[in-house]
């Protein structure tokens, strides 16, 4: 067992196979042998069976012959018609049942061995005369059957003594004659009997012999006449089906397949198990690739190691570049955190410091103007960095879905081009232009207007911000080969390096070069507008080149919306000169923005009423019929401007209502028209937006 234990696996499973081999051969041969004897002993029982079948079968076949010609012995009109040979009694009770009989032969004998009448078939016309001595014999017996050989073939003869109807029994009167009945063996007996013993039937001579085959059962009934000699023999044939040669020469096959099989498994257990096994040793000692790829060629579950084998080593290099990826997302997340603090820090540095610069007294008004310029633009770009953070962690939750409506391209571009011309600084030499296409959409389009103006104004303003003098130009395309329309957005500005363009799509990540240093950002805009636009179905692409400029595409569904009129913007353009006598209610719970929206409204001369929470709000409503507009900022408490417009609208569904909110999402905005306001400003507020609004609102009512 200890030098067992000492070999390697390979000799160990040699030694297996050897040793199992030899305890097959022993159990083969012991197999053999005993199949042998098997063979004998069930030949034996199965013949001794097959006989007392057979002669079962064979004696039960007579039976009815037997007691049919008992039965008709025993007949007084019988007795008397042996005597007054009456032919027609004999014709309608004899010969009209000769088939009902079964027989080839029925004869009447008298006493002194004289046929009185007799009825044959077509296939026996007779069967001889009847020697004296089986009279002899009969009269003492009361029945006979023996067999007889004629030219026809054997004949089974049935005899029988003539009694009256009381001596069923034939011993109590003398015989009055003999009925005699025979059936020639022919083809249809033997046909009959091979049906019932489903065997093989042969008629042969006597003591024929034949060789027997062990592949079959025989039995010969011996055939005698009525002095009990052999007149032939009918054999019964079957086939043992349970023949043990086959059983053997199986084994025989089996011990010559089982040397060449551990011929073939000695050499293949070497190729398929000891080569792989001294590779797989190789590949984790070594880090083999060599014999990982051979392993890997290998077929079946070793080429599958093979594989999991190779997959765990790139698992493993996958593991190592996600641990340098990780290490560079930790650095990411730094810088990010760090350029966060330092792009809030530095307009909040300059609105904290330009705000104490203006308590200085002396200060010149020139001053003052500019300074509070740059408290205001510091204050957007602070506003900005908030949104776009608010807007990424909108997406990330997925808490944005597409609002699709008829949308009109052409002007949608066109608003954008206007809104965007004008900010346009003049000392930029920037020629800012739509290229017209050709082909336009045959209606308006099913797209979300929002997104799409807002990935519009991401990559136009962006082209604008990063050309200092050249070209900038939007424009679009219909592919009705794929369905879909095709954005642009052209510049000749300072162009994207090669290695740069696979990053700039990444949340937080930013070009460091000399000139993207001096601009503000986080650097989500292309983040935001890449979702929008797998939002609204489609996908962006750029194409860039340094110092030639950057083409921005992207697609979206071409859905045309079902046919309508263009909508028209119907504000009215006069303008409110601030009479004073309007009265505006503000519902801010916010002590500083109320204040700094009353001290806007009185501006113009407005007359300011002031609730601090949504039910103050609707109680003021209600009992005052004098308000003009109301201003509802909507998270208060007790009750937000929601639900203090629902309550409003019910009992002054004509009070125009507005919204005032920190909420300045598209999603947000949307909420707050289908809600009913009839209008919104974000915070924080902007002056003259907010007088325009006014304007508007009081004008049209």
């Amino acid at each position: 067992m200890r030098f067992f234990s000492s070999l390697n696996i390979y000799y160990r499973l040699l030694v297996l196979i050897l040793g199992t081999t030899s305890f097959f051969f022993i159990l083969y041969f012991c197999l053999y042998f005993y199949t042998i004897r098997q063979e004998k002993a069930v030949y034996k029982s199965a013949l001794t069976e097959y006989n007392n079948e057979v002669n079962s079968i064979f004696e039960l076949n007579s039976k009815t012959h037997v007691a049919t010609i008992v039965d008709v012995t025993f007949w007084n009109e019988l007795v008397d018609y042996i005597r007054t040979k009456d032919n027609s009694w004999y014709q309608e009770y004899i010969e009209s049942q000769f088939i009902s009989y079964e027989v080839d032969f029925i004869g009447i004998y008298n006493l002194n061995n004289q046929c009185i009448n007799q009825t044959t078939s077509s296939k026996l016309k007779s069967i001889g005369p009847i020697p004296d001595q089986v009279l002899n014999k009969l009269y003492k017996s009361k029945f006979i059957k023996f067999y007889s050989r004629l030219p026809q073939g054997i004949v089974e003869i049935f005899g029988a003594t003539i009694h009256p109807s009381d001596d069923p029994f034939k011993n109590k009167s003398k015989p009055s004659g003999y009925f005699f009945m025979a059936r020639l063996m022919n083809e249809k007996f033997v046909s009959n009997l091979q049906k019932i013993t489903s065997s093989k039937i042969k008629i042969l001579p006597s003591n024929f012999k034949d060789q027997q085959d062990k592949s079959e059962i025989a039995i010969n009934i011996n055939l005698k006449d009525w002095k009990n000699d052999s007149v032939g023999e009918i054999r019964f044939e079957r086939a043992f089906r349970l023949n043990f040669n086959n059983t053997k020469n199986i084994l025989n096959i089996i011990i010559i397949a089982t040397i060449l099989n551990l011929l073939i498994y000695l050499y293949y257990y070497r190729k398929w198990v000891n080569k792989p096994l001294m590779l797989i040793k190789s590949i984790l000692e070594n880090k083999d690739e060599q014999a990982m790829i051979t392993l890997r060629k290998l077929r079946g579950d070793l080429g599958y190691i093979g594989n999991l084998l190779e997959d765990n080593n790139n698992k493993r290099k996958q593991l190592e570049i996600a641990k340098q990826k990780a290490e560079e997302g930790d650095k990411l997340k730094s810088s990010f955190l760090a350029n966060l603090s330092h792009e809030i820090r530095t307009p909040m540095n300059a609105i904290m410091g330009f705000s104490d610069l203006l308590n200085d007294p002396e200060l010149p008004e020139e001053d003052k103007v500019h300074y509070l310029k740059i408290i205001r633009e510091s204050g957007k770009n602070l506003t900005s960095i908030i949104e776009d953070l608010l807007e990424m962690s909108k997406i990330d939750s997925k808490q944005i879905t597409p609002n699709f409506k008829a949308v009109d391209l052409d002007q949608c571009i066109l608003e954008l081009y206007r809104s965007i011309k004008i900010t346009i600084a003049d000392e930029n030499e920037i020629d800012f232009a739509i290229h017209e296409c050709l082909e336009k959409p045959e209606n308006q389009i099913l797209t979300d207007e929002t997104k799409l103006k807002q990935i519009l104004t991401n990559l136009i303003t962006n082209a604008i911000k990063f050309t200092k003098k050249g070209k900038v130009i939007v424009g679009y395309e219909i592919d009705k080969k794929n369905n879909n329309i095709e954005i642009w957005v052209q510049d000749t500005g300072l162009g994207i390096a090669e290695q740069n363009i696979k990053i700039i799509f990444d949340r937080f990540r930013r070009i460091e070069d000399d000139f993207s240093i001096k601009l503000s950002g986080l650097g989500l805009g292309l983040s935001i507008t890449k979702a929008y636009v797998e939002l609204l179905g489609g996908s962006i692409k750029v194409k860039s080149a340094i110092g030639v400029g950057s083409v921005f595409s992207f697609t979206i569904p071409l859905a045309y919306a079902q046919s309508e009129k263009p909508i028209t913007d119907k504000r009215s353009n006069n303008k409110s000169t601030g009479s004073g006598n309007q009265t505006i209610l503000v519902a801010e719970d916010n002590d500083f923005n109320f204040l700094l929206l009353e001290k806007v409204l009185k501006l113009k001369d407005y007359k300011v009423i002031r609730a601090v929470n949504g039910k103050e709000a609707v109680d003021i409503c209600a009992g005052n019929n004098n308000i003009d507009l109301v201003f509802m900022d909507l998270k208060m408490p007790v009750m937000d401007g929601f639900e203090a417009l629902r309550k409003i609208k019910i009992f002054n569904p004509h009070l125009p209502i507005v919204a005032n909110t920190a909420y300045s999402s598209a999603e947000d905005k949307d909420k707050i028209r289908s809600a009913g306001f009839n209008g919104y400003v974000s915070k924080p507020v902007n002056k003259n937006d907010l007088y325009d609004l006014i304007d508007l609102i009081l004008n049209a009512n």
